[in-house]
């Protein structure tokens, strides 16, 4: 089975509330050279630890009861036996070791070469129209493969764009979500997130004022978008 496959897998039990002691046994067992050589590129990357982050941030918070901090930066997921957080894979690799609290604009003078090595070249920031913290606001939980990886990530970027963004033409303002605000330099800054608004959504942001919608973190665990 493909590297890739095997986050499928997991995430598919996940969803269907069966036992996921095997396969997390098995990624456990892969050696560090398997999950190099499985993962050697960006979209790889991607689609893996996309559905890695939220096949365990469920099964953290239903099977183990962890809650917020610790379900974020406790070091209670083994891939190829090397211990991750959730923030490891998020910030980490996802984000190319950026640190948390610098709205995007910051690498993280602490990252471990380990993550580092597992880190994608590229930050894509559609990444965060596809992790899922169980909370209200954020984007419906998909599952990534790599063969249709650039079609699945448009589309999630695309449906929850249209339904967190608001047009105002009479006050000249764009209401969109909080995630521009907080990983600001994934997104190029203010003129990259009104391009991105711009060929997304065809909408004619400039010269519209941006105002960040309110995140709601009521807890919605379970929120599956039908399969893309």
């Amino acid at each position: 089975m493909d590297i890739t496959e095997f986050s499928e897998q997991l995430l598919l039990k996940v969803k269907m509330q069966e036992p996921t002691q095997e396969i997390v046994g098995q990624l456990e067992a892969l050696s560090y050279e398997q999950l190099l050589k499985g993962l050697e590129t960006d979209s790889a990357k991607k689609a893996f630890w996309i559905n890695i982050y939220n096949a365990f941030f469920l099964i953290l918070r239903k099977e183990k009861g962890i809650t917020k901090p610790r379900i974020f930066r406790d070091k209670l997921i083994v891939i190829a036996g090397h211990s991750f957080s959730l923030d490891d894979i998020e910030h980490g690799i996802l984000r190319k070791y950026r640190f948390k609290w610098s709205l995007g604009y910051l690498s993280n003078p602490f990252a471990k070469p380990l993550i580092k090595k597992l880190a994608v070249k590229k930050i894509d920031y559609r990444i965060h129209f596809a992790l899922n913290c169980g909370a209200k606001s954020c984007p419906p939980i998909a599952f990534y493969s790599l063969d249709r990886l650039e079609q699945q990530l448009e589309m999630a970027t695309l449906s929850f764009l249209e339904g967190e963004t608001g047009i105002f033409p009479d006050k000249k303002e764009i209401h969109i979500t909080r995630l521009f605000q907080w990983y600001n330099g994934d997104f190029g800054g203010q003129k990259g997130i009104r391009n991105i608004l711009s060929k997304k959504l065809n909408i004619k942001a400039q010269g519209m004022k941006l105002v960040y919608n309110d995140y709601d973190w009521d807890e919605d665990l379970d929120n599956f978008r039908p399969q893309m």
